[in-house]
C-alpha cells in the first residue's frame, strides 16, 4: 500500500467503485491522501471495497444509478456538501453488456449498454464540471478502453459505447479547458477482473486464454490501471488535456 502524501488535501469521486478497477482506485488515491467518494450501484456489496480502502480513510458510500440525472446530480450534490469541493472524477462506472453478433443482439441490452456507458459518463460530466469550472480547477479522467480505439466481434454495444466515451473526452477536454479543468481517458486492455471473466466465458474460454494475446504476457492488474488515474488525477499531469493512456501490455499496437 503507497504511504499518503502525493494526494493529500485532495477530494476524488469515483463512480463504479465496487468493480475491480474502481475498488483499486478508490484504495490508491486513499492511501495518496485523498478523500473519496465512492459511487456504488444500489444494492451492492461493499466488503471487498471497505477492506481495500486503508484504515483511516473514512470514505462517502454513495448508492446511485448513474444513468438516472437525479441520482447523478444527488451523488455530485452529497460530495460538495461533505467535502466542500471535486478535484478529481474517477467516471468510471460501466457494464460490458451481451457478448452476440450484431444480427442477433438484443435492441433493449444495446440501448441499456448505452444509457450506461455512455449517458451515464455525459450525466457525471454534466454535473461535475460546473463544480470545477467554479473551482477554477480539476481532473477528470473517463474510462474507455481499448474497445475505444479497435473494434471486436459480438460486442457491438460495449465497443460503441467505449468509441463515445471517447468523443465526449475529447469535446469536454476543450469545453473544459480555458477555466483550468482538465479531462483525459484511459483505455484499459485485458485487466483482471469480474468483467473480463465473464465476456471470455460467455465467448466460450476464459481469462487465462486471452493472454497469449497480450504481447506482455499477462493480464493487467487493477492496481496498474489506479496508477495511471492516479497520476492524471495529479499535478504531476497539469499540462495533460483530451489525451488518451493505454494500458494494455502492448495488444493494440500492431
Amino acid at each position: 500500500m503507497e504511504s499518503a502524501g502525493p494526494l493529500t488535501g485532495k477530494v476524488a469521486l469515483i463512480t463504479g467503485a465496487g468493480g475491480a478497477i474502481g475498488r483499486a482506485t478508490a484504495a490508491l488515491l486513499a492511501a495518496r491522501g485523498a478523500r473519496v467518494a465512492a459511487v456504488h450501484r444500489p444494492g451492492a456489496d461493499l466488503t471487498e471495497l471497505r477492506a481495500a480502502l486503508p484504515a483511516g480513510a473514512e470514505p462517502l458510500f454513495l448508492a446511485a444509478d448513474v444513468a438516472s440525472e437525479a441520482d447523478v446530480r444527488a451523488y455530485v450534490a452529497a460530495t460538495v456538501q461533505a467535502f466542500g469541493r471535486i478535484d478529481i472524477f474517477f467516471n468510471n462506472a460501466g457494464i460490458e453488456g451481451p457478448q452476440a453478433a450484431i444480427a442477433d443482439y438484443p435492441v433493449a441490452d444495446f440501448r441499456h449498454v448505452l444509457e450506461v456507458n455512455v449517458t451515464g459518463v455525459f450525466l457525471g460530466l454534466q454535473a461535475v464540471l460546473p463544480v470545477m469550472v467554479a473551482q477554477g480547477s480539476g481532473s477528470i479522467i473517463n474510462t474507455g478502453s481499448i474497445a475505444s480505439i479497435i473494434g471486436s466481434r459480438q460486442m457491438s454495444g460495449y465497443i460503441a459505447s467505449k468509441h463515445a466515451v471517447l468523443g465526449l473526452t475529447r469535446a469536454a477536454a476543450l469545453e473544459a479547458a480555458p477555466a483550468g479543468v482538465r479531462v483525459n481517458a484511459i483505455h484499459p486492455g485485458f485487466i483482471e477482473s469480474r468483467m473480463l471473466s465473464d465476456i471470455a466465458r460467455n465467448l466460450g474460454g476464459d481469462a487465462d486464454s486471452l493472454v497469449g494475446r497480450v504481447p506482455a504476457g499477462r493480464l493487467g492488474a487493477p492496481n496498474e490501471v489506479a496508477r495511471a488515474v492516479a497520476f492524471l488525477g495529479s499535478d504531476e499531469s497539469r499540462y495533460m488535456n483530451g489525451a488518451e493512456l493505454v494500458l494494455d501490455g502492448g495488444l493494440t499496437v500492431g
